[in-house]
């Protein structure tokens, strides 16, 4: 499979058998143009990870991609007339040839006083998870981690705290925009990771083999 992080939540994978973009939120870059996929998933309604402006001509540029979406974001995009699928925690699904777990629930705590809305993980061919904005356990270890790095709602503990309970082979850091010196945060993954796993930080829009 060949991953590229595209900025902050936003990653594109290539199983061989589709084509599947993450998150294309207003924080990322570089998916604007993208032509071929199979679907665009995601992972809940927060600007940062789903842009509604630049969404239609996404769509309209890949008008064989399937729009997938948790619950709470197909209520924002029934009001702008995109048609989408919804998706919750528990189905599996298949995209293009590629296999497609929803776990999780609710996106993670930001403050008490802000209501929580849902959030999807997405676990492909049960190698690479996608958790969104919440800390979500699968069942199974999945081979690629793509670890939420900094947040409103996360400190770096709980990040690294995250990385040991998944203890993947390899985890990717994303969800960095709100960082002026991200490396900060990776170097304390690097440091803290559990034994056995590699945390390796993706140059921005290039694809890597995983």
């Amino acid at each position: 499979m060949e991953l590229a992080h595209l900025g902050h939540a936003c990653v594109l994978a290539d199983t061989g058998a589709a084509r599947l973009l993450f998150d294309p939120g207003a924080f990322s870059q570089g998916y604007e143009t993208l032509e071929g996929l199979d679907a665009v998933l995601i992972t809940h309604q927060h600007f940062d990870h789903l842009d509604v402006e630049k969404l239609p001509a996404l769509l309209e540029r890949n008008p064989g991609a399937e729009l997938v979406v948790d619950p709470g974001t197909a209520e924002q995009l029934r009001e702008h007339d995109i048609a989408h699928t919804v998706r919750e925690p528990g189905e599996t699904f298949t995209v293009g040839g590629a296999s497609i777990e929803v776990v999780g629930h609710d996106h993670a705590v930001i403050h008490p006083d802000i209501p929580r809305i849902r959030n999807n993980g997405y676990l492909l061919d049960g190698t690479v998870l996608h958790p969104g904005d919440a800390f979500t356990v699968p069942e199974r270890t999945p081979d690629v981690l793509l670890l939420p790095t900094a947040a409103p709602w996360l400190k770096v503990s709980e990040a690294v705290d995250y990385l040991r309970a998944v203890a993947p082979p390899l985890a990717v850091p994303i969800h960095e925009a709100v960082l002026a010196n991200p490396e900060l945060h990776y170097g304390m993954f690097r440091n803290l990771a559990p034994q056995g796993t590699e945390v390796r930080v993706a140059p921005r829009g290039e694809g890597f083999a995983t």
